[in-house]
């Protein structure tokens, strides 16, 4: 394989001083790097901006772009807000909920934690308005086992169909219990 790994994602942020500083306070992320120009490397375009990186743990970062030249920040009005999310990975349980207790003491509105059967989760907004998700894996290996027969063939009748296949129908109906 070419990729050895994500070397970072980016988002945009309204305010980068903020953004770096919530991330701290609330998920106790490491801010790592700092990057600014008034062009664009790659293109040479006149544009300043803030890029800051912040350590999301293994070796992952999340990088966010203040663009203060741009106009204001949207986001994609066709797509639900709950699709486009970043999805963060927590040791355990105990950690989730946590984390959702002190953000819920910040006045961070949480949903969750919501059971996807091998995983549970809890979602919320950063200031930048994107969705974020903790994640805590709670699945065993046989049910992961059982996801990987059949991932192809799951494919394969979603794009003839655009419906849901059923052949993970147990992770939602209490019968993997």
């Amino acid at each position: 394989m070419l990729v050895q790994k994500i070397h970072h994602v980016a988002y945009r942020c309204k305010d980068a001083k903020e953004t770096v500083e919530w991330y701290e306070k609330h998920l106790g992320m490491k801010f790592v790097l700092a990057i600014a120009e008034n062009e664009v490397p790659s293109t040479k375009a006149p544009d300043p901006y803030m890029h800051v990186f912040l350590d999301a743990g293994n070796g992952n970062v999340l990088a966010f772009f203040e663009l203060p030249g741009q106009p204001p920040m949207g986001r994609d009005a066709n797509t639900p807000k709950w699709v486009q999310h970043l999805a963060l990975k927590v040791d355990s349980m105990d950690t989730l909920l946590a984390t959702k207790a002190k953000l819920e003491a910040a006045g961070i509105e949480v949903l969750g934690p919501t059971n996807h059967t091998i995983f549970k989760s809890i979602y919320f907004f950063d200031p930048n308005g994107h969705r974020l998700e903790l994640a805590a894996d709670t699945a065993t290996p046989e049910m992961l086992h059982k996801l990987d027969s059949v991932k192809r063939e799951m494919l394969e009748e979603w794009s003839r169909t655009r419906r849901a296949p059923q052949h993970a129908a147990w992770m939602h109906d209490g019968s993997h219990a």
